[in-house]
């Protein structure tokens, strides 16, 4: 077996995190860049299937992009939310975007945001 044929073979054992990885190793250490790396790794087996696990996001984060006409309450929610105190709290919303809370489940996000946008913010998650 070749060298060109072991190093393809261990490339298309890699999973997509992992040759995504490979792909931005490969670009610094050789100041390239890959004009279309997914061109690449969908004709690796499993790859569809592979990026459809990658793009289903677990964690986000609650975004305070402005806190509207109702700022006192806006200002409520989050204290209550947070667990901020009121300077903490008052910082957050007058300095918008922030983000509220990070690295939280998709439905617990979806509540924060319905609630922030109850007491009149513009939320979005990310």
């Amino acid at each position: 077996m070749t060298v060109v044929a072991e190093i393809l073979e261990k490339i298309e054992k890699l999973t997509l995190l992992e040759a995504s990885d490979l792909v931005k190793a490969m670009e610094e250490k050789f100041g390239v860049s890959a004009a279309a790396p997914m061109a690449a790794f969908a004709a690796m087996p499993g790859a569809v299937a592979a990026a459809e696990e990658v793009e289903e996001i677990t964690e986000v984060s609650v975004i305070l992009d402005n806190c509207g006409a109702n700022k006192i309450n806006v200002l409520k929610e989050v204290r209550a939310i947070t667990g901020l105190g009121l300077k903490e709290a008052k910082d957050l919303v007058d300095n918008a975007p922030q983000p509220v809370k990070e690295g939280i489940k998709k439905e617990e996000a979806q509540d924060i945001k319905a609630k922030l946008e109850a007491a009149g913010a513009v939320v979005s998650i990310k």
